[in-house]
């Protein structure tokens, strides 16, 4: 009974707070003032008797119009503050990544060209690298000039001989507290240990099986991509204990399909593309006899005409999505700008892959953009909308400053929160420089434009900070880990 009277006297009050406001309507700016001002001073009364958690409530109800405010409060840098601790807290799963040492030709399945242009960020001179190396490593200077440089690459050489074998990098990801990071290699390293660093692998060498000449002189850049293509197909053959490709389309897919199977078996739990580098990724629908056609014309010898060569591949990466689908091997595509000076971005924009996402052909396939299709990551975000696609940040968190990646971040977050996975995309740049530095580097600044991102959603109205929270574990860990079916962690 209690409770009642009590619900009795503050609905009055709730009815005398409003009460003149309700009187506004066709009142003089000057009156609507006075009026907004009394209806203040009785939600405030209100506040202090109700009390509690209960007033909040009921005088946002009051004071609020029942949406989120577009800009944040005074309150945004304590709410940053409260929230940054806790994130750091949270042990993350590195969904992009390509560990390893500098001098190790299998970090990844092709290489930048030289004097290849950098963002302001990437490059060597920026001095959030050496706080990085201060982090890992006790670095004792304030820059990275070649005498201070000598330092850290004794300390590194130092501490691969204390911490032998997979210690090392196990080490490395206990201090930017990481509990797993993807593997994105042309082949495993035994000094990685599988447990912590689950390997992708790469499949767009079954796409270039002919003589490619004609694809090597297109420009510099594919100088130097396209040879590291035949190069790691002959890796696959040596595999699979095959001297020459078969003479037989279907017995090509076969060989196709079982190394997908083996390097599963291996440890594999996702196939990576980097096509974009290569060709448009804009996908042709060709039947199988088109494809064995020219399969059959060019096997044994000669240079395929363009068009020809498109066709050829649009069915090899078709056929490869769909055993990916009946594999439960997620495909994993760069989406975003890429290094070199004659990577063509309208070419490789992510939204040339719609018509292959949104095929209901492929619906068994999980499909996780990488990079987030920087710099087009508005659009790229309603891919998600599809139930099998999902996005990684990589790249993004490394070409940006936290400032601006907090906004793709938010953007992301307030609209498909569940789909967003966090990466570092670390690559080993240089015997200083390594994959070290860049693993820092990129949780450092996701951790960052993560909470300062949340604390502006918090700030403004959308979320409270329990749901804040929910989310910061699903993008660091929780979205990504759910995909590979029980097999990381």
């Amino acid at each position: 009974m209690a409770g009642n009277t009590g619900w009795s006297v503050n609905a009055t009050w709730f009815k005398m707070a409003r009460q003149p406001l309700l009187m506004l309507k066709g009142a003089s700016a000057k009156d609507r003032a006075k009026g907004a001002k009394t209806s203040m001073r009785l939600a405030l009364k209100l506040a202090f008797a109700l009390r509690g958690s209960m007033a909040a409530v009921v005088v946002s109800a009051v004071l609020v119009a029942g949406q989120a405010r577009p800009f944040p409060g005074p309150d945004v840098q304590q709410i940053y503050q409260r929230l940054l601790p806790q994130i750091e807290k949270i042990s993350a799963f590195d969904h992009h990544a390509h560990p390893g040492f500098a001098d190790d030709p299998d970090v990844d399945a092709m290489a930048a060209p030289p004097n290849a242009s950098e963002a302001l960020r990437t490059r060597d001179d920026n001095l959030e690298l050496v706080s990085a190396a201060k982090a890992l490593f006790g670095y004792p200077f304030s820059d990275l000039s070649p005498e201070h440089s000598k330092w850290l690459v004794n300390k590194k050489a130092e501490l691969k001989k204390q911490y032998p074998g997979p210690a090392y990098f196990n080490r490395i990801l206990d201090k930017i507290n990481t509990e797993s990071s993807v593997a994105n290699r042309a082949m495993m390293a035994d000094y990685l240990d599988p447990k912590r660093f689950p390997w992708v692998f790469f499949s767009d060498a079954f796409m270039w099986p002919f003589n490619n000449e004609r694809e090597t002189a297109r420009n510099p850049d594919e100088g130097v991509f396209i040879p590291l293509q035949e190069k790691m197909l002959h890796r696959w053959m040596q595999q699979e204990h095959v001297d020459k490709l078969p003479v037989g389309f279907g017995d090509y897919l076969k060989f196709v399909s079982q190394v997908l199977e083996d390097n599963q078996k291996h440890g594999g739990i996702a196939q990576k593309f980097e096509v974009a580098y290569f060709r448009p990724t804009t996908f042709g629908d060709p039947t199988r006899a088109q494809a064995e056609e020219i399969y059959a014309r060019y096997i044994a010898g000669g240079v395929p005409g363009e068009k020809e060569y498109r066709t050829f591949q649009d069915y090899i990466f078709r056929y490869l999505i769909l055993e990916g689908g009946r594999l439960h091997l997620p495909v994993h595509i760069h989406t975003a700008i890429g290094i070199g000076d004659y990577f063509n971005l309208s070419q490789s924009n992510i939204m040339n892959l719609e018509s292959v996402l949104r095929d209901p052909r492929y619906a068994s396939t999980t499909f996780v953009m990488i990079h987030g299709g920087y710099p087009l990551e508005r659009q790229a975000i309603w891919l998600a909308a599809m139930k099998n696609v999902y996005l990684d940040s990589s790249f993004g968190e490394l070409a940006q400053y936290p400032s601006a990646f907090k906004a793709t971040l938010k953007m992301w977050l307030e609209t498909f929160p569940d789909k967003i996975t966090f990466g570092t995309d670390c690559f080993p740049y240089n015997d200083v420089l390594g994959a070290e530095e860049s693993y820092w580097l990129g949780a450092e600044s996701s951790r960052t434009a993560l909470a300062s991102a949340l604390a502006e959603m918090i700030s403004e109205g959308e979320i409270t900070e329990t749901r804040a929270m929910d989310l910061a574990r699903g993008y660091l860990h929780d979205n990504a880990v759910k995909l590979y079916e029980g097999k990381v962690q």
